[in-house]
């Protein structure tokens, strides 16, 4: 689904995009063959997500533990990579975790409102099918896990490995895990789509300065949201165990 498997969005060196009026979301579409399902996609993301219908789905299980601190800023996004095994389970279905990721501000909406920041969590199974996790972020309180990214954002194109640092997405998530669904598309080029998402409706909270840190590192780079063109988007009505 991506020329690189440890990234949400393939860098596709020799077709330069962005965020900003000549290369752009609005563009994507145009820059190259690659990029076509950027305009021409019926499922993309990020959409608005309002007005879902309750569905009785398998909870998330997320077995997420330790892993040592390794950022790159690869010019499009902050990321952060994931070096032990981590998984989340869908029912029957495991998908492993290979990376997470911010946007700033955030991409999906929530009947409109759009958040300061959005964390994208980034997962893939044998199949190489994705499926990605969106943390909302909005200005709060201070947060352990994003302050300690925020202070060692490397330079553009660069790499910085904390080798006696460790981290845990599971630090990431809100205490409350239900979460929006619907069939997508990756956020940037080449907007792959069959994407499975998972947006938790209980955002988390980040200082005014850790927003910033990433803010200055990132600039704006977020997508527009995309028509839903008769999808289904269900929210967890409750838990059913796995069998």
């Amino acid at each position: 689904m991506t020329d690189d498997p440890t990234a949400e969005e393939p860098t596709h060196e020799q077709v330069a995009w962005g965020y900003d009026a000549e290369s752009g979301p609005a563009v994507w579409g145009c820059l190259s063959t690659d990029y076509a399902l950027c305009a021409l996609g019926k499922h993309q993301s990020p959409i608005n997500l309002v007005d879902p219908t309750p569905a009785a789905v398998a909870a998330l299980a997320f077995n997420y533990r330790p892993t040592m601190l390794s950022i790159e800023n690869n010019g499009h996004t902050v990321e952060v990579r994931s070096t032990n095994d981590n998984w989340i389970e869908v029912g029957d279905d495991s998908y492993e975790l290979v990376q997470f990721h911010f946007h700033t501000p955030g991409e999906h909406t929530v009947a409109g409102q759009r958040f300061d920041m959005e964390i994208h969590l980034v997962h893939r199974n044998e199949a190489e099918e994705l499926a990605v996790v969106g943390i909302l972020v909005r200005r709060g309180n201070s947060h352990p896990l994003l302050e300690l990214v925020a202070e060692h954002i490397p330079g553009r194109g660069q790499v910085r490995t904390l080798q006696h640092t460790m981290i845990n997405a599971a630090d990431l998530l809100p205490t409350e895990r239900r979460s929006f669904r619907y069939e997508g598309s990756l956020t940037t080029p080449p907007c792959s789509e069959g994407v499975r998402w998972f947006v938790l409706e209980t955002p988390i909270e980040a200082s005014a300065a850790e927003l910033a840190a990433f803010e200055a590192a990132l600039g704006t780079n977020n997508r527009p949201v995309q028509a839903l063109n008769g999808r289904k988007l269900l929210i967890e009505q409750e838990s059913v165990p796995r069998g």
